[in-house]
Parts: structure tokens; sequence; C-alpha cells
């Protein structure tokens, strides 16, 4: 199967001398495809040389070995959670008086998070699928229901989409949002993907590093990550990869999509932008072998000093099983690492709506107990 994990099939496909395969000829969820126009400015990006984006530094996407394979199959981790958690059920999200004076996060799971800054709605990379796979019988399944339906949501003023992996560009979900008149934010060529499922054009911007868009007030820059592109056979590959610094009047916010270290491209955008209020970085679906396309909890903390944000919200964790780890290891260790580093961590249940000083939820400081 071709999931949101690519490189974890692929070490398992090498380690083992198999091949992981599912028919994906006409599937729908692979995507557009980028030509004409779309193609035309991509060619134009210094980060793309010959038929694909490729990062600026050697990014190896695994060290394969028998030792993950192994681990996959036999490992005695808790890779999904036993109970059910308590989840925050919406019926909707509303704006709070005095919009515009506060900055708020609601966590939906995975890297999917409605963020108000300033009074703007932003959604960032919008999964409420049932899996992150071309097809829905197959593929890595949602441990928990999602806390709020995408009808449920708030006019949004932008939905930022980081790269086109399964478990951050979902197709059903995003066909349940095309028909909103709302900008969709995302990096080159991602938006054959959107414009193939219904998304008008009009709505779709597209941005390489270091180019910005304003919406409605809210600047919305494409910032560097290292990471890689990729659906499956007979997807587009001319797609590329950003994290994303989201600016109003009074709050900042900054995402890092997935990436793996790079101390030079942080440590500028940290620069270049004087520091964030707050900072959404992956902290899950990680392992030693995929250390340059995944962060992991103490990479996290670096990254989030570099980019000098105040309060640090770990994503990309506690939804799917995508890695070897058990489901809650990367918060449980994020939240030992952040007290020694006296960093302040913002991981509410999700569902929830809060403040960048709201802290850990109780839930998930008992997990490490």
């Amino acid at each position: 199967m071709t999931t949101g994990n690519e490189h974890l099939h692929e070490s398992l496909a090498q380690a083992t001398g198999c091949r992981l395969k599912v028919k994906t000829k006409g599937l729908a969820a692979l995507g557009g495809r980028v030509a004409d126009e779309r193609l035309e400015r991509i060619q134009d990006s210094a980060h793309f040389r010959g038929t694909r984006f490729k990062n600026p530094i050697a990014t190896p996407m695994a060290a394969p070995g028998a030792g993950v394979a192994w681990e996959y199959i036999a490992g005695g981790q808790e890779r999904f959670p036993r109970e059910a958690f308590p989840i925050a059920t919406r019926q909707s999200i509303d704006p709070i008086a005095g919009s515009g004076e506060a900055l708020r996060v609601t966590w939906l799971g995975h890297s999917t998070a409605l963020l108000e800054i300033d009074g703007h709605f932003v959604l960032t990379d919008p999964v409420f699928g049932a899996r992150t796979s071309p097809v829905s019988w197959a593929g890595p399944k949602r441990f928990h229901p999602v806390p709020i339906q995408p009808e449920q949501l708030p006019a949004l003023d932008a939905i930022v989409i980081s790269h086109d992996h399964y478990d951050h560009l979902d197709f059903p979900t995003i066909t349940r949002l095309a028909h909103r008149d709302t900008k969709w934010v995302t990096a080159l060529g991602v938006g054959a993907h959107l414009e193939a499922w219904g998304v008008p054009p009009r709505n779709i911007v597209e941005l390489d590093w270091w180019q910005e868009t304003d919406v409605r007030g809210l600047n919305i820059t494409a910032t560097p990550c290292r990471h890689f592109q990729g659906r499956g056979p007979g997807a587009a590959t001319a797609t590329f990869w950003a994290s994303w610094a989201m600016r109003g009047p009074k709050h900042s916010v900054w995402f890092s999509g997935d990436t793996g270290p790079w101390d030079d491209a942080f440590t500028e955008i940290g620069e270049r932008f004087g520091g964030f209020d707050l900072s959404l970085i992956e902290i899950g679906a990680w392992h030693p072998s995929w250390g340059f396309i995944h962060l992991g909890p103490e990479n996290a903390l670096n990254v989030h000093r570099l980019v000098k944000a105040k309060t640090l919200m770990p994503v990309h964790w506690g939804t799917f099983n995508l890695a070897l780890h058990a489901w809650d290891q990367p918060i449980c260790h994020l939240m030992q690492l952040a007290e020694s580093a006296d960093v302040q961590l913002l991981s509410p249940m999700m569902g929830e709506t809060v403040h960048r000083e709201s802290g850990v939820a109780e839930y998930w400081r008992g997990r490490r107990g």
C-alpha cells in the first residue's frame, strides 16, 4: 500500500526483499497532473531539478535495514491506544467576543489545527478521513473520531497545505471543503491536486520558499523545510513542500509541516521574522532511520528555539500509527525534555480551543505518570 509514511514501507520492502503494492490506476485520490502554466512556473524554481524538487542539502529518505522490518512486525510498542481517550467533540467553533485580540488554537488531530490569528481563521493540513491512504479499505486507520466535522467549521480565511502526503493532503476531506469561498495556500505544484478535486483555481495560491501572500490582512509566507513529495505510482511528482509563517497585525504562528533537521534554514526563519508567538512542530511518526525527513521530540525542541518561538505546540502525533514507537511516546518524551529545557509547552486535548498560555492537558500529563 502507499500511505503518508512511504519511507516506512520502502524500508520494509528493501529489508525484506518484498514490494508492497496496491492497484492505483484511475484512483482520484492520486490527485491531478502538473502541466502547462503550473509546470512552467515550477521549472523556474531554483529548487526544481530535472523532473522533481530537491532539498538544497543531501536528504536520504531512509536508512533501511532488517532491524526496522523486524521491529515493525514484532515490536512490543503500544502503537494503538488501549482505551479511547477523551475528545472535546464540537458542534461548532465560533469567534470570540473582541475578535482580533487573542491567539487561539484548536487541535483537531495529527497536523490538523484551526488557528485564530487576530480574527483570521486558518486551517492547517486538514485530514478528517478515516485512513491516510489512497483507498478506503487499507492503510493506517484513525485512532479516534474526529472532534468536529468539516462542514461544522467556521468560515475560513485560509487553508494551508504543507505538502501532498496522504496524512497531510486528504482527498475525502478536500472534496468536503472544496466548495468554500476560502484561499487555499500551498507549495508549488500541490494546487494540481486541489484543482482536480474541485477547488476553484481562483482560490488556489501556490508558493515557492520565501514567497508570500496576503489573505484579508493576514500574511502567509512559505518557508523552507527538509522533506519530500509523493502520493505513489501514477501521482504527480512535481510538487514541493514547505513550512509556513503566518503573521497578523498582533500575533504570529509558524507551522513546520513535515521536516528533518536543518539548522541554517530554521535560524534564517527566526532571524527574518524576529520570532513567533506560537510554533506548531511535528514530533511523531519518527524513527532514527528517518532522521533526515522527520524531527522527533529532541529535534523539535531545537527547531522551536531556532525559529525563536515563545510557545511550542506539538503536532503530527496521536492520531495514526505511522511509525514504530508507542502512540503516546512523542508527547511523553517531549514533556520530559521541555521541563528540563524550560520551554513553554502547549498540548490541549483534541477539539479543545485554547490560548497559547494554556499549558499541557492533564490527560497527557497523566500518560507520563
